[in-house]
C-alpha cells in the first residue's frame, strides 16, 4: 500500500489524501446527523460556522465544507484516471465539490424544516378559542385541560386560569397567556359567532316592492 502510494505523483498524492481524509470525516458526520450522536468537538466547529451564516439555508457549514473535499478529491481522482489535463481536473473537481455543498445544505435544510413544522410552540395557541376538556380550578387552584386548535390541529393542553370560578367541562374559553414551562392561561369567553352565508334574493325586474301589486 505505500510502495503504492509512494509511487504517485505529487498531484496525485493530494487528491487521494483529500479523498480518503475527507470520506472518514464525511462518515462520521453523517452517521452523527442521523443519529443524533454527541462530537463536542465537531459540533462545535459547525455551530460557530453556522452561526456566522445566519438562519434558514446555510451554504457554508461544516458538514457541507466536508462534503465539498470528500466529492473534490474522489472526481479529481477519476478525472486524473481518464487521462484528463491537471487544470481541467481542478476545474472538474471544484465543480462537483460546489454542487455536492449545494445538495447538502439544500438537504438539511429541508430536514430542519420538516423538524420545525413537527414542534409545538405554544404561544401560537394565544387568542385561540377551545373547550374546557377537564375542569380547571378557581385562581390557579387545580390544573385542568382544554382542547384548542394550535398550528392546524386540534391539541388538548395543559391549562390553568386566574378566573375566581372553576372552568367545567365543555366551558368555552380564550388562552390569553403561557407561562415560561407551555401551561395555557384561558379565560371563560363565548364562543365566536361564525359569518352568515345566506345570501338575499334579488328581487325579478320591473318589480320594486315586496309585495306585488295587481
Amino acid at each position: 500500500m505505500m510502495e503504492w502510494f509512494s509511487n504517485l505523483e505529487f498531484f496525485s498524492k493530494v487528491y487521494w489524501l483529500i479523498a480518503i481524509i475527507g470520506s472518514l470525516i464525511f462518515s462520521v458526520v453523517m452517521i452523527m446527523a442521523f443519529t443524533g450522536g454527541d462530537a463536542d468537538d465537531i459540533g462545535d466547529i459547525d455551530s460557530d460556522i453556522d452561526s456566522d451564516a445566519g438562519a434558514g439555508f446555510q451554504f457554508i457549514t461544516f458538514k457541507n465544507l466536508v462534503g465539498f473535499f470528500t466529492i473534490f478529491g474522489w472526481s479529481g481522482i477519476a478525472c486524473i484516471d481518464a487521462g484528463l489535463s491537471k487544470p481541467v481536473t481542478v476545474i472538474v473537481s471544484v465543480i462537483a465539490g460546489l454542487l455536492m455543498m449545494t445538495i447538502m445544505a439544500a438537504l438539511f435544510y429541508f430536514i430542519s424544516k420538516l423538524t420545525d413544522s413537527g414542534t409545538l410552540n405554544y404561544n401560537n395557541a394565544i387568542d385561540a378559542v377551545g373547550e374546557v376538556y377537564l375542569t380547571i380550578g378557581a385562581d390557579r387552584s387545580k390544573m385542568g385541560k382544554v382542547t384548542v386548535n394550535v398550528q392546524g390541529t386540534s391539541r388538548e393542553l395543559d391549562a390553568l386560569t386566574d378566573n375566581l370560578t372553576e372552568l367545567k367541562s365543555g366551558t368555552i374559553i380564550k388562552v390569553v397567556d403561557v407561562t415560561s414551562n407551555g401551561i395555557l392561561i384561558v379565560d371563560r369567553t363565548r364562543k365566536p359567532i361564525e359569518p352568515s352565508h345566506i345570501q338575499n334574493e334579488e328581487l325579478p325586474e320591473g318589480k320594486r316592492n315586496l309585495i306585488d301589486k295587481e
